[in-house]
């Protein structure tokens, strides 16, 4: 089959590889469609490390089953989630595999990843999508759950002012989530196509300078960079909650002192629910498509990944099929 590769000090290609076999428990998914995440850009700059050599990237897919040896799944299409953690440890017998010290992760972490034609994950890790969401929205269930996961760590109750730091992506979809939940959202960012997707849902946009100081009791911070960490702190009130949403390459420089001064709560977050995102999908709740930008082929793969790198390009996805 033909897949996207990055070596590791040789960029991408797309390259013949062998199709991978599915084992016990385990199904072979044609992808249909892929999408391009920030930390896929991030491993391109050595997020990660390059000790893995050769792999194929990508971890946001739909696709369809087409070989393991459970016969129901054949031919259902499906999105997959990415950790696989190794089902014996202290972490994966409480049901948090997603911490499991040994775990692979799909297109990140000693697995290799959904910019191929197919890719195999363990049937546990399948979910199917109902008939009525496009594949243009399913793609975004990845990306759609780690908003979500948001709700799932933190209260925010019914009107609560929250600011959602970066118009990207995945700030883009914190703040469609949070508007849906009911909570008062302010998108903070700089680019005003970006910030009419957020008015659309109901959000209240601004760019950095204006936010309000102190004016928040729960922030979001999704700018893909380390500035965003500073600038939360400043529109936090005391006692309020900071959620960290990025990953990036690189080390950082944070002022913690206004942390403590200000018992301000930091949360991690990473990977959330499926079946949620799934849910609001299908009940109309949430409609991501206005986020995708352009579609490749996969031939044009290396392409796609340039695109995506772009200043103010939100969801690029690559159709391997």
């Amino acid at each position: 089959m033909r897949a996207l590769v990055f070596e590791p000090g040789h960029g991408v290609a797309v390259r013949p590889i062998d199709a991978p076999l599915p084992g016990p428990g385990e199904a072979r998914v044609a992808v249909t469609l892929a999408g391009v995440c920030n930390t896929d850009l991030e491993i391109l700059r050595g997020y990660m490390g390059a000790d893995e050599g050769p792999r194929v990237l990508g971890h946001e897919l739909v696709g369809r089953v087409e070989r393991c040896d459970n016969p129901a799944w054949i031919g259902r299409r499906v999105v997959g989630e990415i950790n696989v953690g190794c089902g014996s440890c202290e972490a994966c017998d409480r049901g948090s595999a997603n911490h499991c010290a040994t775990r692979t992760v799909m297109g990140i972490r000693g697995r290799q990843g959904c910019f191929a034609q197919s890719v195999v994950l363990p049937i546990a890790n399948l979910h199917r999508v109902p008939d009525d969401v496009p594949d243009e929205a399913a793609v975004f269930v990845e990306p759609l759950a780690a908003a979500l996961q948001v709700l799932e760590q933190v209260e925010i109750p019914a009107r609560t002012d929250v600011a959602v730091i970066g118009d990207g992506k995945l700030g883009l979809l914190v703040a469609m989530v949070l508007a849906d939940h009911g909570a008062d959202v302010t998108v903070v960012g700089r680019h005003a196509r970006k910030l009419a997707i957020a008015e659309a849902v109901g959000c209240r946009t601004c760019a950095p300078e204006a936010a309000r100081a102190r004016g928040f009791d729960r922030v979001v911070e999704a700018t893909g960079g380390p500035e965003g960490f500073a600038l939360a702190l400043r529109l936090l009130r005391p006692r309020g909650t900071l959620v960290l949403k990025s990953t990036y390459h690189g080390a950082s420089q944070l002022e913690l002192a206004p942390v403590v001064i200000d018992e301000i709560t930091v949360v991690g977050s990473r990977c959330g629910p499926f079946a949620r995102a799934l849910a609001l999908l299908q009940q109309g709740r949430i409609d991501p498509r206005p986020l995708l930008d352009a579609r490749y082929d996969l031939a044009d793969g290396a392409e796609a990944l340039a695109h995506a790198a772009r200043d103010g390009v939100l969801k690029v996805v690559i159709a391997p099929h």
